[in-house]
């Protein structure tokens, strides 16, 4: 036989009583059945946990040290049991968050103050995945919240925008052409391109393509790359000029300039997307910040 839950209750009452007509009317229970289960607990653990006599109960040295244990043990479990409530309710818990590198700048160090203020339990786990490594993760219950560049996700997902931004060209900062005397995309046809990849986000990259396109020109390709530092330095180091979106300026202290395409219909996205059905509470407390 083991110890129950119940025999360290009656015990924990005797501890504290040191009476048993007094513990077993504490216990709602009759004193000959508390007595009977303290002298069952004694034979399981195979120690004598009281001393009797007609006018004392006293704890034994292993009574002393099982109160103690008995003690943790039931504080112990009320803290679980709060835990338990806020974890359900989703004031305390792990969020795992997917993101690209182009929402690294703004959305979420911004989300994440917001958690923090507001949620301080809820811990966050981040990665910097792609658009369709996200989705992946996503259907499999491997993320809880993904942010991504795409015009439509699978049905098992659901999708919320949550921001909108321009796209910047990126140039050498001792390129030729300068606010002053840029007027279009299509002054740069000669320039070599330095784009991320179509794999990374292909609707990224055909808007990008597009843009130049409504300029009469087809850009010619030389690098791509998933990483915007990558491009940056690429562009930094005369190999040709990116278009990016314009949030990714901040962050970096490198020789480029930046000129905003403001005038063009072409924007980029930003949305936060989760699973349909997603148990994880926090996750529900997250998107209401978002």
């Amino acid at each position: 036989m083991n110890i129950e839950l119940r025999h360290l209750e009656y015990f924990r009452a005797v501890a504290e009583e040191l009476n048993f007509g007094r513990a077993a009317e504490r216990l709602f229970i009759s004193q000959p059945g508390l007595s009977r289960q303290i002298k069952q607990m004694e034979e399981i653990l195979e120690v004598q946990l009281f001393e009797r006599t007609k006018r004392k109960v006293v704890l034994t040295p292993a009574g002393h040290f099982l109160k103690a244990e008995v003690d943790y043990i039931f504080n112990h479990l009320e803290l679980t049991k709060t835990q338990l409530k806020e974890i359900a309710s989703g004031n305390i818990g792990e969020l795992r968050v997917g993101f690209l590198g182009s929402a690294a700048h703004t959305v979420i160090p911004e989300l994440l103050v917001k958690i923090s203020q507001t949620y301080p339990s809820i811990q966050t786990s981040l990665e910097e995945l792609s658009n369709a490594m996200q989705v992946e993760m996503l259907e499999k219950n491997k993320l809880d919240l993904g942010f991504v560049r795409l015009a439509r996700v699978p049905e098992t997902l659901k999708m919320k925008l949550v921001h909108q931004d321009t796209f910047s060209l990126v140039l050498p900062k001792d390129h030729s052409l300068s606010e002053v005397d840029f007027k279009h995309v299509g002054q740069l046809k000669e320039e070599n391109f330095i784009l991320f990849s179509q794999d990374y986000s292909s609707i990224y990259y055909d808007k990008i393509m597009s843009i130049c396109e409504d300029r009469g020109f087809s850009p010619r390709i030389t690098h791509k790359s998933v990483h915007a530092l990558t491009i940056f330095k690429l562009v930094e180091a005369g190999l040709g000029v990116a278009i990016v979106p314009t949030s990714l300026k901040q962050g970096y202290d490198l020789n480029v300039k930046f000129l905003e395409l403001d005038k063009i219909k072409q924007k980029t996205e930003l949305y936060a997307v989760w699973k349909k059905g997603n148990r994880n509470a926090a996750l529900g407390k997250v998107l209401g910040l978002i």
